[in-house]
């Protein structure tokens, strides 16, 4: 993720802010440039702003959801009832009479935002993109199944429960798990139908991938009863990538997005660690990329091991477990390969 300035008093701000702690201006996303804006009340009762340096800018609220706390974007629509871009996702939340249940809401809006920010960094529609699928859609509902069906991505609000979400790890033995990574996870069901079924793939998906016509139910039974196949890192990025081919894509595209972001974020605040080696007079820093639109699949590994590498070594000498405890097998490697085309070559129907 890029890092942001306080647009009134040039002070770094972070995505999740809605107040400038060094000049008290007020702070909201705004989804149409990417970046957080400043802002002035221009309505008496303080619902409407203008962006601070920006006098002729269209006015703008808050997302209705501010009201709860756990939203900092805007909308431009005159009409505070009305949600952000991202909120405009979500079908069901989780009950608010029930206790801790807006405490849950608030981490999994964090995720989401997240989530939604990366899929507009890599233009990728959320509404279907005349592809004739429905929007991106998410339920977060308490005691439900997390998962994917037909462009609904419902996850169990205990998800946002750490000490819930470490059971499940040691469960099911995951070395990575975290609301984020979920909700990458199972948005990639929805953009296999966008980039792959839709987009006329499916054929080059199969030769990396296998049929994902096998049946599904039968084989995460399977992977659930015997667990991984044997010589699973060899092939795959994770254990459950194993399981079946739709879920070898999920979690291809999940790792994907990891990498990127994480490079993304490096860059901007100037922790990139192909400085190491540098011979003296050589420039620095390195001129600026967009992880997310720029360089080809090589370019961004070249970036990603070091990073991953030295991500690990700091966890380590901090008594912590790696940042990213997996290893990338070749033919993972293709696939992920697959995954940056697909991101790339995306043109709205």
């Amino acid at each position: 993720m890029r890092t942001f300035t306080c647009s009134a008093c040039n002070t770094t701000v972070y995505f999740e802010n809605s107040i400038c702690l060094t000049c008290g201006s007020a702070l909201g996303f705004d989804p149409g440039s990417l970046n957080m804006v400043a802002l002035q009340s221009v309505s008496p009762d303080g619902g409407l702003y203008r962006k601070i340096g920006r006098p002729n800018s269209d006015a703008v609220h808050y997302c209705a959801n501010a009201q709860y706390s756990v939203c900092n974007w805007l909308s431009s629509v005159q009409d505070p009832s009305v949600t952000c871009v991202a909120c405009d996702l979500n079908r069901t939340i989780p009950n608010l009479s029930e206790q801790g249940s807006l405490a849950a809401w608030a981490e999994l809006e964090r995720a989401k935002k997240r989530l939604v920010y990366s899929l507009l960094r890599f233009h990728l529609p959320l509404d279907g993109g005349g592809s004739g699928a429905g929007p991106l859609t998410f339920d977060f509902a308490r005691d439900a199944m997390t998962g994917h069906l037909d462009g609904v991505v419902t996850v169990n609000v205990r998800e946002a429960d750490a000490v819930e979400r470490e059971r499940q790890r040691q469960i099911f033995d995951e070395p990575y798990r975290s609301l984020l990574g979920h909700l990458r996870h199972e948005s990639g069901h929805y953009y296999w139908m966008l980039l792959v079924e839709r987009g006329g793939q499916l054929a080059a998906f199969r030769a990396l991938f296998n049929d994902e016509r096998d049946d599904y139910s039968a084989a995460l039974d399977r992977h659930y009863q015997y667990g991984a196949p044997f010589d699973w890192s060899a092939r795959y990025v994770s254990a459950y990538a194993s399981a079946h081919p739709w879920e070898d894509w999920a979690e291809t595209w999940a790792h994907y997005l990891h990498m990127v972001d994480a490079v993304d974020t490096a860059e901007a605040i100037g922790m990139e660690p192909r400085a190491v080696g540098m011979v003296s007079g050589s420039t620095w820093p390195f001129s600026l990329t967009d992880a997310y639109r720029d360089g080809s699949f090589a370019d961004l590994m070249a970036r990603w091991i070091p990073l991953g590498l030295a991500m690990n070594t700091l966890s380590r000498s901090m008594g912590h477990n790696d940042f990213y405890p997996f290893v990338i097998p070749a033919a993972a490697y293709e696939k992920l390969e697959f995954v940056h085309r697909m991101v790339r070559s995306y043109k709205p129907q």
